[in-house]
């Protein structure tokens, strides 16, 4: 069951109060997120992550295209009673305690008042904020801050929740608590889509990922899928003779010196077997053959510097 489908979604903003031009901030963008999959929305500084999640809660509309929530239009009043969000930046009002802000969140999604204070007690456990409930959220960190928007975001037990830099402000150990509670949502079979840009833990948990730059899909698909493409094969030689040597360089991706050996870093199993036999037939010596494959880091990192477009 698809839970998100987005087609074609775009969105221009006036440049300037007078002018008539505009910006593109989101072109053409589609995508298909199932249900009770964790997807993850990654690009670079205004690429358009944060504006697809404005659009799809209805906070800004579109300049073309359209999108489904739950099979439902992004006005559907129903649909918005079983979704929850957190914003990039989340603002509560400083003099409330957390306990009393999640307390406010549930009469707004028609709680009775027993439900309200166990879904209060429960969230401020499980995002680790039972000690600091009743702290009025002016004395809040950063990071406590983030964990209660998180709270919020589950006040209503939603059956999708749309996360923007959820490991916001959160010190490493937040950042476990975080990706735990973001895993134990999906066994629940809640779907959860986010933004962020620490590249290691969208790797430890998303399903499957969209890069977006510049307002465009770069790529779009399974982990799994995305990185086995980036797969490379590192292979140490010894004895290499200089005439050997360059015409490695030739075919490797890459060559670099370890002592008196190389170190070569090709492309695929098909490069891998000429080298074997070059090796072979000039009297090198074959050292160590290791697959490697790139992190979602490095992949990301080729993929928007292949777009050439100058960042500031």
């Amino acid at each position: 069951m698809t839970d998100v489908e987005i087609d074609g979604l775009t969105k221009d903003y006036p440049v300037g109060s007078f002018s008539r031009k505009t910006k593109r901030a989101l072109d053409n963008l589609s995508l298909s997120i199932e249900q009770g999959e964790i997807f993850g929305l990654i690009g670079p500084n205004g690429a358009g992550k944060t504006t697809t999640l404005k659009l799809l809660m209805g906070l800004i509309f579109p300049t073309a295209g359209r999108a489904k929530i739950l099979g439902k239009p992004l006005h559907d009043l129903t649909m918005k009673a079983q979704v929850g969000y957190l914003p990039e930046q989340p603002y509560f009002y400083d003099y409330l305690t957390g306990r009393e802000l999640l307390n406010y969140f549930g009469q707004l999604f028609g709680l009775e008042r027993g439900e309200r204070l166990r879904r209060t007690n429960d969230l401020l456990q499980r995002v680790g904020l039972t000690a600091a409930g009743d702290t009025q959220l002016r004395k809040y960190s950063k990071g406590m801050t983030q964990r209660l928007g998180v709270a919020q975001a589950l006040v209503n037990r939603p059956r999708i929740v749309f996360l923007d830099e959820p490991m916001s402000g959160l010190d490493p150990m937040g950042r476990r608590d975080m990706t735990v509670l973001v895993r134990e949502l999906k066994n629940e079979g809640v779907t959860v889509v986010f933004c962020s840009h620490i590249l290691p833990d969208v790797e430890a948990l998303c399903d499957r990922v969209a890069i977006l730059d510049c307002g465009k899909k770069v790529r779009e698909g399974k982990l799994s899928d995305i990185l086995d493409l980036s797969l490379t094969i590192e292979v140490v030689l010894g004895n290499v003779s200089d005439g050997l040597e360059q015409e490695l360089g030739a075919i490797a991706s890459r060559l670099h010196r370890l002592g008196e050996n190389i170190k070569l870093e090709l492309g695929g199993e098909e490069v891998l077997d000429k080298v074997l036999g070059m090796v072979q037939s000039n009297g090198a010596r074959l050292i160590s053959v290791q697959p490697v494959r790139q992190t979602l880091e490095e992949y990301f990192v080729r993929e928007v510097a292949a777009t050439g477009v100058e960042r500031p």
